[in-house]
């Protein structure tokens, strides 16, 4: 912008001149960037030492335990560091299954429970167990899987069966793994040999 002594100019002009540089210097310039607004997508609530109980005819079926829950506003929940889900017997109170992971997730539209990071399934009664790095409960269809191509080991109290994808119940007393790769047989501890009757 040039500069233009007053000195030169008349009073009037002069005046006229000052009004026109103020409003020019009031007014914001027309490259400034708009302002732009951030949607926020975090947790809207943060809840410690989480206890969730699920019963169905007055019994205690499901138990939820995780150290940190965070929920959105989209309904669905967060558990970054844990979480665990205990399946109860029909009584109310004798531990059917269990499923753990170092990380959780609950999609509230699907009624879906994703588990990742040193995840474990436990049948107590059948004392058989399954580990992997990821699976799914899905509450509408009491189901316990994983993607196809995810590595997962099943380990009873005779063999430990590996390969990749499962499919089970929610109890984990029927399972079904779709690609076999292995299976060992769990050696029995060795019998003392029997000791022969006197004559």
């Amino acid at each position: 912008m040039a500069f233009i002594p007053l000195r030169l100019l008349s009073w009037s002009r002069a005046l006229v001149l000052g009004t026109a540089l103020l409003a020019t210097a009031c007014h914001p310039a027309d490259d400034a960037a708009p302002v732009k607004t951030v949607d926020y997508k975090g947790p809207m609530l943060e809840t410690e030492n989480v206890l969730m109980l699920v019963s169905d005819s007055a019994r205690l079926r499901v138990r939820l335990t995780a150290p940190l829950q965070q929920d959105f506003e989209s309904g669905d929940s967060a558990y970054p560091k844990g979480v665990k889900l205990t399946f109860m017997d029909t009584d109310g109170k004798t531990v059917v299954n269990t499923i753990t992971g170092k990380y959780g997730k609950f999609e509230k539209s699907k009624n879906l429970y994703t588990m990742r990071g040193d995840v474990r399934v436990t049948n107590v009664p059948q004392q058989q167990r399954m580990n992997t790095e990821e699976a799914f409960y899905d509450q509408n269809k009491a189901s316990i899987y994983t993607k196809e191509t995810t590595e997962i080991k099943v380990t009873t109290p005779t063999e430990v069966l590996t390969g990749r994808g499962l499919t089970a119940n929610q109890d984990f007393s029927r399972y079904r793994i779709l690609t076999p790769t292995g299976v060992f047989t769990l050696q029995e501890a060795p019998t003392a040999p029997p000791v022969p009757a006197n004559r």
